[in-house]
């Protein structure tokens, strides 16, 4: 009984405090005679939270760092922490602001009419289309105006005839026997 009253005497005895920290967490250290080697843990104020625990502390705790940290440099990353808090909010803003001024132009843009979409038309006589076989441009020939029958017949004519694409389908196609025109 004598030992075991002696080691907790020894255990509460031989601790030194170190530091407090905003939270009130109270840090201390000892060494231990058989090891040589530094005891360093916490006591909560209050409720066991870890996280309470700041980063400085933690590095101290797990022997990140040899030496605790000094008030004066707890005060000074602290006051570090909230420039950047600020900083950080600022930038935010910032974008905040950048954003709703590109929305507001893109609004006006809209809202005014001048943005001028793809012209349609000229976009859809580019490709025949496939189930009419090339009556799109015919069709659309016809809405202008501009040509009559005969001479888009002529035209037809022509095209058919300088095609340089193979024809031919079903039982008489076989690959490989199209040679371009020299």
């Amino acid at each position: 009984m004598s030992k075991l009253f002696a080691r907790i005497v020894g255990y509460f005895g031989n601790r030194n405090l170190v530091g407090v920290d905003k939270a009130g967490n109270r840090y201390f250290t000892r060494k231990e005679e058989i090891d040589v080697k530094e005891k360093r843990w916490v006591l909560f104020r209050g409720e066991e939270d870890s996280t309470s625990i700041p980063v400085e502390w933690i590095c101290w705790l797990n022997g990140q760092r040899k030496i605790a940290p000094t008030p004066e440099e707890i005060m000074e990353l602290e006051a570090r922490r909230e420039r950047v808090r600020q900083n950080v909010a600022r930038l935010k803003k910032e974008e905040e602001e950048e954003k709703r001024a590109k929305e507001g132009n893109a609004r006006k843009t809209s809202i005014s009419g001048k943005v001028g979409g793809p012209d349609l038309k000229s976009f859809i006589r580019q490709f025949p289309d496939a189930l009419e076989g090339g009556k799109v441009k015919e069709a659309s020939d016809a809405m202008d105006g501009t040509r009559n029958s005969k001479e888009r017949a002529t035209e037809k004519a022509e095209t058919e005839q300088e095609s340089s694409e193979p024809t031919g389908s079903g039982a008489s196609f076989r690959p490989g026997t199209w040679q371009p025109p020299s």
